[in-house]
This record gives structure tokens, sequence and C-alpha cells, in this order.
């Protein structure tokens, strides 16, 4: 069987993760029978981060990489999806994973109101005397790392304003079909439900995460999903 190493359920979600969301979805829609294992400590997983999973003797770091996986044992995540619609379709999960998520993190670790809950959810495991020091150290690298990408140089008005036009596109392309790519759910639906369900689940409100549970669209197009996927 296969064992998918993830972050825990919390905040309402499955994990505390998008990326291991959407690692159990890419594992349920590929009809694969597996189990879950949690951990807090991605140390000693390929590339030092989660989801990961073990099988046949091996352990698979990264979602994109599960991904290609289960695709190379005959997995089918797009279905009938024109070629053209795959190309938006990829530009979609950049969006989520490589714009959206970075939006997502800045707003639970580099707000100082949320990030007390953060720390005590996410570092649990870290004796209370040694929790603010070990994470302290943990966030500030973090967030220099942000800087660095370059969205931690700006305010949460600012980051908001630059992340609207995304959010925009995102209920564009959904109109009044019920997946990013039409009647069928595909790839791009695993990685932007998940991470719209993330935004929507952090544990104090901020300017993105009130204004994607404010718009019907997108909330409704992420609980939806999220639906469908727990239903099997």
């Amino acid at each position: 069987m296969t064992t998918l190493i993830t972050y825990r359920a919390g905040f309402g979600q499955p994990s505390f993760s998008p990326f291991c969301v959407k690692a159990m979805w890419l594992l349920s829609a590929a009809s694969v029978e597996w189990q879950r294992e949690e951990s807090n400590d991605p140390r000693k997983m390929p590339y030092a981060k989660l989801p990961a999973i073990r099988v046949e003797g091996q352990i698979i770091g990264d979602s994109q990489n599960i991904q290609s996986y289960l695709e190379g044992q005959g997995a089918d995540f797009w279905g009938g999806v024109s070629e053209r619609d795959r190309a938006a379709g990829h530009a979609f999960i950049r969006m989520a994973e490589e714009h959206l998520y970075f939006h997502l993190l800045l707003d639970r670790w580099g707000s100082d109101e949320v990030w007390p809950i953060i720390r005590e959810n996410y570092f649990a495991e870290i004796p209370t005397l040694l929790r603010r020091p070990i994470t302290g150290m943990i966030r500030r690298a973090t967030l220099r790392g942000m800087v660095s990408q370059g969205l931690g140089r700006f305010n949460a008005e600012e980051r908001l304003a630059r992340v609207e036009p995304d959010l925009q596109a995102i209920a564009v392309q959904l109109g009044d079909k019920p997946f990013l790519m039409g009647n069928q759910i595909s790839l791009p639906d695993y990685s932007m439900a998940a991470m719209l369900g993330a935004v929507m689940a952090t544990p104090l409100p901020t300017g993105l995460s009130q204004r994607v549970a404010g718009d019907v669209v997108l909330a409704e197009y992420a609980t939806r999903v999220a639906e469908r996927m727990t239903a099997g």
C-alpha cells in the first residue's frame, strides 16, 4: 500500500499544507489504495519538505513528482481536456502554486496576529520552553526568503492588490462551469481548490481570506472540489 507522508490536519483542512491536500486528491483520483502517515519534521524527506509518498521501497517527494509518478503508473488527471485547455490549465496550476501560495504563506507567517496561532499549531511537538526561540528562528528565515522572492517587500494592502487580478482570472475562467476546465474535474482543480481552501482556512481573518471567502464563485468552487474529492 502507498503511504502518504503529510502534515497533520488543521484549521478545518485535511492538512495544514495545500500541497499535501493536493497529493491526497491525486492519490484518490488515481484510485490508489493509500494510507496517511503524519509528520511535522520533513528534514529527512526528499527536498526537505512534504508531501512525500513511500511506495515499493522508495520515497518520492514533492506533489508534482507524486503526480508524475502516478501518471507513469497510468493515472490520467486530465480526461478529455484538449491540448489547448491543458496549456491554460498549466498556467492556473502555476498561478496557484507559484503566486497564490506565497500570499498564503505571508498571511500565516508574516502577520503578527496570525503567527502565534500558526506557531502553536504547526509546532506543538516542540517543548513549550523551546518553542518560541526555535520557531522564531524558523520564521525569520522564512520571511527573509520571502523578501528575496519579492512579495515580502510589500505590505498586506499591496499584496492584496497584486493578487486581485489572479482571483478575477480564476472567477472568469470558471464562469458558470463547475470546474476550471469545464464540467469534469481535472489536474488544475487539485492545485487551485486546495490553495483557495487553505486561504479561507487562515485561522484569523485577513484581507485575502475575506476576499476569497466573500467571493461566491471562488468559495463555492473550492468547497465543491473538496466535497467531490472527499466523497471519492
